[in-house]
């Protein structure tokens, strides 16, 4: 096992590694920018080292920092969190250089997912579904159109080296696609810098449905169910739970145990999420592999009762999956996260500024995930989590009835929120009836007015 571990993030990511760590008896490094030298998780590591100023090229971008700190501390494993150089695997490689271990998937592999088009061929060449997509195009819009028309609009332009839902643009028509190729190649650019595109077959209000993998070192692989992510803003989750709703089950274990027996196939190792969309019958189509920690992990740990964090820590230590899980995994009763966000709740635009109040439930069966406390300051540079909700209840009914009760507990002033939108969500007729898709948010924004928090 480790003796101590850098965690090279930040906010709610870094205090749930902090706490990990913790539980496993490694000792800590926390990093910080100038910007996050207050935030409240910093006192709960063992050592901490200001990593630079607040603009991430500076701070929790900067390889050349981070590695510095690394060998400083004689930490001998590097947990990357999510986000940032969670999924670079020159900062993998790096860190494994030092004779430190990366807490994460092996660099080969997170070069692998992490070019979608290159991901897509090999799971597809491994007898995965995939929806219809071009491979990589050179940005000439002649080419697009006839990738498009190929493919049948709608069509998403989408960076092959991206994540998040950045520089993802949908496109109904020639005339948009000319448009949309030109804003996807741009934020790519700045996002990833990369200009590599390629175009997808836009579904229609599809279903997204990932499956939480864990794997050893000796190429064993299990997945820990799905999580239903759903309900987006902007081609970003906002809501996830698990298990999916109105699903059946088999249908849903099948695809799971298809998709771990591919990655034992091919000897994946540590952490990865597979993500799918889900249009009806019964193909779940491939769409990417996140080679880290996922933001919504929580919900798997509530209704399996694994420490997701703890065992990726584990196996990159060397253990075994059979040491790590269970011989039997089972789903108990039903998890739902919703992620707040400092911004406004109609058009999403971030919010920064001081957390003048910041309070939440501490009722049975709910769990708060936040890197900050009142008084803390949310700073335009990062993303604007605030922080993650999550209830679990004996099923989807009563989750629902507890997580709307704990936002309507939860004070943020100082700051817009998007609480009014993620209540309006659970509360509607379509979520409360499992009938969602990836649109819901949006035809429910449209077709209701909602309250400026």
């Amino acid at each position: 096992m480790f003796s101590k571990v850098m965690v090279a993030n930040r906010g709610a990511v870094a205090a749930r590694v902090l706490r990990a760590l913790r539980d496993l008896g490694i000792k800590s490094v926390a990093v910080f920018s100038e910007a996050d030298q207050d935030l409240p998780y910093l006192q709960h590591a063992d050592e901490t080292y200001l990593l630079g100023p607040a603009n991430p090229r500076d701070s929790y971008l900067n390889q050349d920092a981070l590695i510095k700190i690394l060998l400083e501390s004689g930490a001998d494993g590097v947990h990357p969190g999510y986000g940032f150089l969670a999924e670079n695997a020159n900062f993998a490689s790096r860190v494994i250089e030092t004779g430190a271990t990366f807490i994460g998937p092996s660099p080969q592999w997170i070069d692998a997912m992490g070019h979608k088009t290159r991901a897509r061929s090999l799971m597809a060449s491994n007898g995965l579904s995939m929806g219809a997509s071009s491979e990589l195009l050179s940005g000439d819009l002649d080419e697009a159109l006839c990738e498009a028309e190929r493919i049948g609009y709608p069509v998403l332009v989408k960076p092959a080296a991206g994540g998040g839902g950045i520089g993802m643009m949908a496109a109904h028509n020639p005339d948009q696609l000319a448009k949309a190729l030109e804003s996807a190649i741009s934020l790519s650019k700045r996002s990833f810098g990369s200009a590599e595109i390629y175009l997808e077959r836009l579904m229609t209000k599809p279903r997204h449905i990932e499956f939480q993998l864990l794997a050893d070192r000796e190429g064993n692989v299990r997945h820990l169910f799905e999580r239903d992510c759903s309900i987006q803003r902007r081609h970003q989750k906002v809501i996830e739970e698990s298990p999916a709703p109105q699903l059946p089950r088999a249908m849903l274990n099948t695809a799971g145990d298809d998709i771990a027996a591919v990655m034992r196939k091919l000897k994946y190792d540590n952490i990865g999420t597979a993500e799918t969309l889900y249009a009806g019958g019964s193909d779940f189509a491939f769409l990417e592999m996140n080679t880290r920690l996922q933001v919504e992990h929580a919900v798997t740990e509530e209704v399996t009762g694994i420490d997701v964090v703890c065992a990726q820590i584990r196996l990159a230590a060397g253990e075994s999956l059979s040491s790590v899980l269970p011989e039997k995994i089972s789903i108990s009763g039903h998890a739902i996260e919703v992620r707040i966000y400092a911004e406004d709740p109609v058009k999403f635009f971030p919010s920064p500024g001081l957390l003048k109040a910041l309070t939440f439930p501490k009722d049975q069966g709910i769990r708060v995930e936040t890197g900050y406390a009142e008084g803390s300051l949310i700073t335009p540079y990062y993303d604007p989590l605030i922080a993650k909700l999550i209830a679990h209840a004996p099923d989807r009914h009563q989750a629902i009835n507890k997580l709307i009760d704990a936002l309507d507990q939860t004070v943020i002033q100082g700051v817009k929120h998007n609480i009014p939108f993620v209540r309006m969500v659970l509360d509607s007729e379509e979520f409360r009836s499992g009938n969602i898709h990836t649109s819901l948010g949006t035809d429910l924004i449209a077709r209701n007015s909602v309250k400026q928090a």
